[in-house]
């Protein structure tokens, strides 16, 4: 999904700047080996699992396009939302003995008062995993001269199953001769990283100017609404030499994509492995994506989740696993995980799971796999994503390129598994219906179809949306798969039609 930005003075026309796109990853806590997690529990309360409230926001409200123009307040903001949290800078501290370096949050706005007890010891904890997971490569620091700006994401997930989102820049700090890289990190309940990552940019840009320029900054941020999909939010800031300065945050209408950017997935993936990855993640198996850029990792593993779309990812998803909480990789349930490539070693010892080098300088992509990747997609259907995402050179934006790849996946659950409306049983006393397996996937005609299928019926994505299907009343139902559904039933009439 592409985001506009348009940045203007005072007086002057709009100039639009594209910005690219970091994905956001979430996280649970059902796997792992039990060592693992008991360090991750005491300090952190994420990785839950997703509670089945949180899934049924997996069909966006509006479809794209749909969003009407109203100038009135209550259709251009989101009811309620706005942009973030707080702020927090962590920077990287000698430790007492001097020998190494470890993150501290040195500065929080606003900070939080008022707060209960127990409240007080879970903003604790959450601000102690935001400093592990803005530096998770540990304490091997040392004093630098010069460092690349990097963004990228996390997803603090709650045991009450809401969730927070990490939007981190780590930038080296104005001054003179060595010094250590620190981090701003935003929390924000919103999942909108195009937002956030020009945010964070003109953070960066007001902190090599100097540190107090950064807090009025986000204070007017912290005021401004959120605005809904299609809609545009105006922060006014002044910098000295510049003047002031109106900085116009668009969000696009296809707001279920708007935390997605699949170009980064393709240039790290040919067409064929990309698909490969695709048939692991849809059976649910475990999968290490192995990169050493943190915003590689972050938007491949969201890229890959949102391949799977309408179904939701419901296991363990962390994009970057810190080097404390390796061991994760040891569980035994799935899991999509970002590591970097210097812990490479203490992955490849591990059996039955898919391990994706996403390096520009790699031997093979595949540095372990289970070894039937290629034969789980009917091979007919894979043809025809292929051939659907051929027509993605021709997109010239972020947004037509996420729409191309998006559809082509979302077709294939569409002729896969889009009749599954016609085989929940509804009693004529209402309550909730009945799924009837075996007759749905008899249904299908195609036996290598017909394989995949009864495969797919046994993941937990598949059976937390068809019980979401259950609960539903008959008739008609919104969202984009369902309108998909409907165009491809109408066009498999007409050439039936034609034929008679």
């Amino acid at each position: 999904m592409n985001e506009t930005v348009t940045r203007r003075r005072k007086g002057q026309g709009p100039k639009n700047l594209q910005s690219r796109w970091t994905a956001i990853p979430s996280g649970e806590d059902d796997a792992g080996r039990p060592g693992a997690l008991k360090r991750l529990g005491a300090m952190w309360s994420s990785f839950r699992r997703h509670k089945r409230d949180g899934f049924k926001d997996s069909e966006p409200p509006e479809l794209p396009g749909q969003v009407a123009e109203n100038s009135s307040r209550q259709h251009r903001y989101v009811s309620g939302q706005y942009f973030f949290e707080y702020l927090v800078v962590v920077s990287l501290k000698k430790t007492k003995d001097g020998s190494s370096y470890e993150p501290q949050i040195t500065y929080q706005f606003p900070k939080k008062d008022g707060m209960a007890k127990y409240q007080k010891e879970e903003e604790e904890k959450t601000l102690k995993a935001i400093t592990l997971f803005c530096f998770p490569e540990g304490i091997n620091w040392a004093p630098l001269t010069e460092y690349p700006s990097e963004t990228f994401s996390f997803v603090l997930t709650e045991i009450d199953g809401s969730r927070r989102n990490g939007y981190c820049r780590r930038l080296l700090p104005g001054g003179r001769g060595a010094r250590p890289p620190e981090a701003y990190c935003i929390i924000s309940t919103l999942a909108c990283f195009g937002l956030f990552s020009k945010i964070l940019e003109e953070v960066e840009k007001r902190r090599q100017i100097s540190t107090a320029m950064i807090y009025p900054f986000m204070q007017k941020l912290r005021e401004a609404p959120f605005p809904a999909p299609g809609h545009t939010v105006e922060i006014k800031s002044f910098i000295p030499e510049s003047g002031t300065e109106i900085i116009s945050l668009t969000r696009p209408l296809d707001s279920w994509l708007e935390h997605v950017n699949f170009a980064t997935l393709f240039d790290c993936l040919t067409d064929e492995e990309v698909l490969l990855v695709f048939a692991a993640a849809v059976l649910e198996r475990r999968i290490v994506f192995i990169a050493e850029e943190l915003g590689t990792l972050s938007q491949i593993i969201h890229a890959v989740a949102a391949l799977l779309y309408p179904f939701t990812w419901q296991h363990t998803m962390i994009s970057i696993v810190p080097e404390i909480l390796i061991d994760v990789v040891m569980a035994p349930t799935p899991y999509l995980l970002g590591v970097q490539k210097h812990l490479l070693d203490l992955v490849t010892d591990q059996t039955d799971l898919l391990v994706v080098d996403l390096s520009d300088n790699k031997k093979e992509t595949f540095i372990a796999s289970v070894g039937d990747e290629s034969s789980i997609l009917p091979p007919k259907l894979k043809s025809e994503i292929l051939e659907a995402l051929s027509a993605r050179q021709k997109a010239s934006t972020v947004e037509e390129l996420n729409r191309v790849v998006s559809e082509a996946f979302l077709l294939f659950f569409v002729k896969t598994v889009g009749h599954f409306r016609s085989y929940v049983k509804h009693s004529r006393g209402g309550g909730p219906g009945v799924f009837e397996k075996r007759s749905f996937y008899k249904a299908i005609d195609s036996k290598t179809t017909r394989h995949f299928v009864k495969l797919f019926l046994q993941t937990q994505m598949f059976d937390l949306f068809i019980q979401e299907v259950e609960q539903q009343q008959p008739g008609p139902q919104q969202g984009i798969f369902n309108k998909k559904i409907l165009e491809y039933q109408e066009k498999k009439k007409k050439e039936k039609a034609k034929k008679h």
